[in-house]
């Protein structure tokens, strides 16, 4: 199985990427659709049905499953030899910054899930701040990763 993983490292990482960018993709978007939902609609009118079907499907069509996919390309290439050092500070601090944004990820999944039942407190002005979240988060990683510090 090692060997295995040494042999395809190539693609692992390729597909690990690709993985991450529509992660990342969809959690820089979705908060700011929830900006657009609660400055935008009312719970019932037609905008707000618009909005909970590009949020559904964004979240459980690409999210969710970018997702999964960078976990398991990741863990994947964790078990590859020779690949991570965990002597060093930098597989910690990417570690925090991906259990940071599947954090975020399952917050934003309730804040949907409220909305759509129209019981979402959360206001704008909260949305766009948490809308930050995964771009510390991505530079806590791609440092980390490419500084290896």
């Amino acid at each position: 199985m090692i060997q295995f993983l040494a042999d395809i490292y190539p693609w692992t990482k390729a597909l690990h990427i690709v993985s991450v960018i529509a992660w990342m993709a969809g959690l820089f978007y979705l908060p700011r659709l929830f900006v657009y939902h609660v400055e935008a609609s009312s719970s019932g009118d037609s905008r707000d049905e618009i909005f909970q079907v590009m949020e559904r499907k964004l979240l459980r069509a690409i999210m969710t499953p970018a997702m999964i996919a960078t976990w398991v390309f990741g863990l994947m290439l964790v078990m590859t030899p020779g690949i991570v050092d965990w002597a060093s500070v930098w597989p910690w601090t990417k570690a925090g910054g991906v259990l940071g944004l599947t954090w975020f990820h399952h917050w934003l999944g309730v804040r949907r899930r409220e909305l759509a039942q129209g019981t979402c407190t959360v206001s704008g002005r909260t949305f766009r701040l948490m809308n930050e979240v995964p771009t510390v988060a991505m530079i806590v990683i791609v440092f980390s990763v490419v500084l290896r510090f």
